[in-house]
């Protein structure tokens, strides 16, 4: 398999992205394209044993930054090392592109200067995977689409359950809308409308999902509209993260909550890998015509080797011709009968 990995992704790039690519070769025994500034990437390359690993060095003489507004990058940085990754998955010469770079600015190449839409999809999705106690639960539109339609969330429905069974192995995932109440009737006049065509369409469907019932696994793929993922997301990594602190500060505070900890320290450390979102290293983009994986700015070494692993997954499992199959079957559903 040949991954394209954008070096020039992620927040301290290029020091993680290029030893997250040199154990994703040395696990995985691919080829990775290293795609950004020729110099740098040799001078980070030169600090690793690289011996019998497939390493080859793509350069861009631009890269986009955290700070560029998406709408303006595609076309004012067309060498960056996102047009040049994302265009070797459009020639043919790599399977995937993976990137902790700025996300709004990957939707926008992805769509509109390189890869584009798969036939019949309205709108891309960013999707995000969350582990709930050994599973994965996968989340979209985290962002791309602040206003949706109804129709919009039965294709994330269409596309989240493909990437589920074709890259994570569910064979029958449990698909929900994200609302406010299990009840049916419950929700925006957004998610009513989708439930009722979800409800038609040939998909595992479960009705509403509230937040408490996706964080103990009652859904495989909950869609919502990209305002709406984006607020629970953000959400979830803020009160993950407030939570740790303040167990942190308690367990620290006396003599015997400090032995507890010493003790629990496996446990903690279980835990720990249970959330930690560089375990999953990355998500899908949803809905071009090529495997996407955009990471955390703040991505480690691991969670670009996690990330390369998920691009893997994708290719592996042919998500992108199976969301193109399941696009053209609904779409012919939908038409009128020939008379």
């Amino acid at each position: 398999m040949r991954i394209a990995l954008d070096v020039m992704g992620s927040d301290d790039c290029p020091a993680p992205d290029v030893e997250g690519a040199v154990l994703a070769a040395r696990e995985y025994g691919d080829t990775i394209l290293l795609v950004g500034e020729q110099a740098r990437i040799q001078a980070e390359l030169g600090k690793h044993n690289t011996s019998e690993l497939d390493l080859i060095v793509k350069h861009a003489s631009e890269f986009v930054t955290m700070t560029d507004k998406p709408g303006v990058v595609g076309k004012a940085k067309p060498n960056s090392s996102m047009h040049v990754g994302m265009n070797l998955v459009r020639d043919g010469e790599a399977d995937a592109f993976v990137t902790a770079g700025n996300t709004g600015a990957a939707l926008s190449i992805a769509t509109l200067f390189t890869l584009r839409r798969i036939p019949g999809v309205k709108r891309p999705a960013l999707t995000a995977i969350i582990r709930i106690r050994g599973n994965s639960v996968i989340v979209l539109d985290v962002g791309a689409n602040a206003d949706s339609r109804a129709d919009w969330l039965a294709q994330f429905a269409l596309m989240g359950k493909v990437y589920a069974n074709s890259a994570l192995g569910l064979a029958n995932p449990r698909v929900g809308v994200l609302s406010n109440g299990e009840e049916e009737g419950k929700g925006s006049q957004l998610v009513q409308d989708a439930t009722a065509l979800l409800r038609a369409a040939d998909i595992n469907f479960i009705g509403n999902v509230e937040p408490k019932e996706l964080l103990r696994g009652g859904a495989d793929v909950v869609v919502c509209d990209g305002f709406v993922g984006n607020i629970l997301l953000k959400s979830l990594e803020g009160g993950t993260s407030m939570l740790v602190d303040a167990l942190r500060d308690e367990l620290m505070k006396g003599v015997l909550t400090k032995v507890g900890a010493l003790l629990s320290r496996p446990a903690f450390r279980r835990v720990r890998q249970e959330i930690d979102p560089f375990e999953v290293g990355g998500a899908p983009l949803l809905g071009v015509n090529g495997v996407v994986i955009i990471g955390h700015g703040r991505s480690n070494a691991k969670a670009i080797k996690n990330a390369i692993g998920q691009a893997r997954k994708a290719v592996e499992g042919g998500v992108i011709e199976s969301i193109r199959t399941g696009i053209t079957d609904a779409t012919d559903a939908d038409e009128p009968a020939s008379l």
